[in-house]
């Protein structure tokens, strides 16, 4: 009787251990993760954001030549209203839109004097689209839709290649001299605010005959 109970004790322990051994365990971050990479389709996204949401509410950005004058006088109301962010940093991104000149052609910007603010400029990015500005400036994309960061980046990398299929082109056949209505995603820091030097993603760019 000792023998039996002794038996089928070792083969109970050998059960648990093989049982042990064969359960893996992830975590519940990675498992999402995993779950949406298979689901998300970022692309798909993108294109949607941008034909259904983002082009048809390009109406709404803010016209430099307001915006432009606020910096100057009153940068903490400019902020609160006009800019977006995900967190609470100095980093902000606004929705622009406006009318400029062409003054110079680099090799990787445009730079525009600004029709009514003839004295302001700011450089269209030709060559170095990336980052979140066009994103997160429109303000109508919300991190808390996503399951993970991965997806929510991927979104704006696809944004970016949605801007230099469609955007860049027209952008890069404008010529000095030319005047152009645009609007454009920026990022401005509000602890360091250079108004002399604004960095533009383009979103749409006209020329005006």
């Amino acid at each position: 009787m000792g023998k039996s109970v002794l038996k089928y004790a070792i083969a109970a322990i050998v059960f648990i251990l093989v049982a042990y051994k064969s359960v893996y365990f992830k975590k519940l971050d990675e498992v999402k993760a995993e779950q949406s990479a298979k689901t998300f389709d970022a692309a798909k996204y993108a294109e949607n954001f941008w034909t259904k949401k983002l082009t048809p509410g390009l109406h709404n950005a803010v016209d430099i030549d307001t915006l432009i004058p606020m910096l100057s006088s009153n940068p903490r109301q400019a902020f609160d209203k006009y800019s977006h962010a995900l967190g609470i940093g100095n980093l902000r991104y606004f929705l622009i839109q406006g009318k400029g000149n062409v003054k110079a052609i680099g090799e990787d910007d445009i730079t525009l004097s600004i029709t009514r603010l003839p004295d302001q400029k700011i450089k269209i990015a030709t060559l170095f689209i990336f980052g979140n500005a066009v994103r997160d400036a429109s303000g109508m994309v919300n991190i808390n839709d996503f399951n993970n960061t991965m997806d929510f980046n991927n979104v704006s990398a696809e944004i970016n290649k949605i801007i230099r299929v469609k955007v860049l082109p027209v952008v890069k056949q404008l010529k000095v001299g030319d005047d152009v209505t645009f609007t454009s995603a920026i990022e401005l820091n509000k602890a360091h605010l250079n108004l002399s030097q604004i960095e533009a993603i383009p979103v749409a760019v006209q020329t005006i005959h």
